[in-house]
């Protein structure tokens, strides 16, 4: 799986630590394309959803690649709508059958609500019968991954949740690492919310290594242990975020971001009973 650094899930099935997001990327000729560049830079780890409506384009840019499957960890979700057993189990088959393979090496329960104990038991099932290399949740909070890991036979290998150095998710990890469950981070840049790409602090870090405030953001993540995975839809920046393996951050460095932590999501909030309605509604 080309030369990216891995982490081993509890599982054992190896995850790069950096990888290709397509959040937001509705535009199917604007997605494959991406994703097409991002394979072609180095890019190993691709993350896309049933409800981000890109998996055929994403699954047209690994065909159109030509890197062996089996050199590509591929991640999807379940969504709101479908989170029950019988659900889980059709909308796995609707994304593999979109994405044009024969298996999915993680697929996560995309949102912490609906049936999810009922959409897990199904999860369990497709783990078991190979159709899925490891499976795991997102958005879920600490209270809520370790009530799943309590009631069930197989724990989450991976929580995808909001990450960013405004929202370093300090505690959230603390709790993942006590129970054998991966942190992945989503949102790594806050989409540029305050002021990330003009932070002086982190741009006054990146100059002493030559590096862009995007690739001390992306090392950082690494160095915390934190699966990472950025999107953009440009060429030079596909390429620019993934040069990030020949620095490191020193202890130093480290010590000064985790001051710009607020502690705070800067995004959606899954305690708002209108965000869990407009979900539901979401199809």
């Amino acid at each position: 799986m080309s030369d990216i650094p891995l982490v081993k899930l509890n599982n054992g099935v190896e995850m790069p630590v950096l990888g290709f997001g397509v959040f937001q990327v509705p535009d199917l000729q604007v997605c494959e394309d991406s994703v097409y560049e991002a394979l072609k830079a180095g890019y190993r780890l691709i993350d896309t959803a049933s409800s981000y409506g890109n998996e055929e384009a994403v699954g047209k840019a690994i065909q159109r690649s030509g890197v062996p499957r089996d050199e590509i960890f591929v991640t999807s979700k379940l969504w709101v709508a479908d989170a029950n057993y019988e659900g889980a189990k059709a909308a796995y088959q609707t994304s593999l059958d979109k994405l044009q393979l024969d298996h999915l090496d993680l697929y996560l329960i995309h949102q912490p609500f609906n049936d999810v104990y009922g959409a897990w038991r199904a999860m369990e099932e497709l783990l078991k019968a190979d159709k899925v290399r490891a499976i795991g949740v997102s958005n879920f909070t600490p209270a809520r991954m370790v009530d799943l890991i309590l009631n069930n036979s197989v724990a989450p290998m991976v929580n995808q949740i909001e990450t960013h150095v405004f929202n370093q998710q300090i505690e959230a990890q603390k709790v993942m690492q006590q129970y054998g469950v991966q942190h992945e981070g989503w949102a790594p840049f806050a989409e540029g919310k305050q002021g990330l790409f003009t932070n002086e602090l982190l741009a006054g870090i990146g100059k002493q290594y030559g590096k862009t405030i995007g690739q001390v953001v992306l090392r950082w993540h690494i160095q915390r242990g934190v699966v990472v995975i950025p999107k953009s839809v440009k060429p030079e920046r596909i390429a620019e975020n993934f040069d990030v393996f020949d620095f490191e951050l020193t202890n130093a460095d480290m010590a000064k971001i985790a001051t710009l932590d607020e502690h705070k999501k800067l995004f959606v909030d899954h305690e708002d009973p209108e965000f869990v309605v407009r979900l539901r509604n979401r199809k």
